[in-house]
């Protein structure tokens, strides 16, 4: 049996006893940096791939589509002070994130709607930025996460990684107290 037939089979056991139970299939998930004198937070449900296409045709996520990254609650991330993303201001506070996944190209769009579901996208007039980033291929990440793999005295990395894609996101703070 192969890897991911394996995975589907003990999920098709798991599942039943795990929803009786009352646990999310998305488990609630952390990360937080501080870069410099600035806080980074993120808040998010963590969905799994479980042996599924996440990304493109016939996959869970259809390219050209507002998104969210996550599951259940909008993912929410929070700055303790003002930050450039991609090179582009952003005032300090709660934003919850949203995508726009092409196969060579992703907006990410940070909303000024918080405590949202992932469901409807809250619309572009709730939006405080878009940017946009290149994806990058990496190892499977069976589960959605989110990391700083890089961090420096006033610049961060922020990846979202979920199958083999990972999407960087470039953040500057400032290094005034």
């Amino acid at each position: 049996m192969c890897a991911a037939a394996a995975v589907v089979a003990a999920l098709l056991v798991w599942a039943p006893a795990a929803r009786a139970q009352g646990i999310p299939f998305s488990q609630h998930g952390t990360v937080s940096q501080r870069v410099g004198t600035t806080d980074i937070a993120i808040e998010y449900n963590r969905p799994v791939a479980r042996g599924r296409k996440l990304f493109g045709d016939g996959g869970v996520v259809r390219w050209g589509e507002v998104w969210h990254p996550g599951a259940d609650s909008a993912t929410t991330i929070t700055f303790s002070r003002d930050v450039t993303v991609e090179g582009r201001p952003l005032g300090g506070g709660a934003y919850t994130l949203w995508a726009i996944p092409q196969p060579d190209a992703w907006t990410i769009i940070f909303s000024r709607a918080v405590h949202v579901f992932h469901y409807p996208y809250p619309g572009q007039d709730q939006d405080a930025l878009r940017v946009d980033v290149r994806p990058e291929a990496g190892p499977h990440m069976d589960a959605l996460a989110y990391y700083f793999p890089v961090v420096a005295a006033d610049s961060t990395i922020l990846r979202l990684h979920w199958g083999e894609t990972v999407v960087p996101i470039h953040i500057r703070t400032t290094r005034e107290p």
